[in-house]
């Protein structure tokens, strides 16, 4: 089973974690919602998320398959303040694991290092942030293991983006059909 550790923190956009949670779980995928901070988070627009998990009860050796970072602010400076968020970037770097990020997160990756020279995408007005990308300006990009995404307009396509990723494009197809998404 492709195990997926998505991090949630007070002020993330809801609609940028929850739908990528929701249509990866729908394709099998074990996704693990990890509360920055503690289990119960309100997101930027008031709406309370009790998370899977509090990132104090995350192992750090736990097994994952793709690292998700929403947008929003505060949301955004949350995640990237987190030791524990920056702990299973790093991870995934040295694993050779997805990480996807969306909105204003590309900028976490950005200020790692990680977009140099890479093409990538993100809420317009953030290129700044993307540490020496190729701004694509499209609703999604994937360039190797990162994906990066605009924001709430392209949750979808972000998320099945993720499920391509992990399950092919088959069943990305397939839930996207069952969607109506296409």
């Amino acid at each position: 089973m492709k195990k997926v550790i998505l991090f949630f923190a007070e002020g993330t956009e809801e609609v940028e974690a929850l739908t990528p949670a929701d249509i990866l779980r729908r394709a099998g995928a074990e996704v693990t919602i990890c509360g920055v901070g503690g289990e119960m988070r309100t997101g930027a627009h008031g709406i309370t998320v009790k998370t899977d998990i509090a990132d104090a009860q995350l192992s750090d050796s736990a097994d994952f398959d793709m690292v998700v970072l929403p947008g929003g602010m505060p949301g955004t400076k949350y995640l990237g303040s987190s030791e524990k968020v920056l702990h299973f970037i790093r991870r995934a770097v040295n694993e050779d694991k997805f990480i996807a990020a969306i909105c204003a997160a590309p900028t976490i990756l950005g200020g790692l290092g990680l977009l140099e020279n890479r093409s990538a995408t993100c809420y317009p007005g953030m290129e700044s942030g993307l540490g020496g990308a190729i701004y694509t300006g499209g609703d999604v990009c994937r360039d190797g293991k990162i994906i990066t995404g605009a924001g709430v307009g392209a949750a979808v396509e972000f998320a099945l983006a993720l499920t391509e990723a992990l399950f092919g494009f088959e069943t990305a197809g397939k839930i996207r059909k069952s969607i109506v998404a296409d």
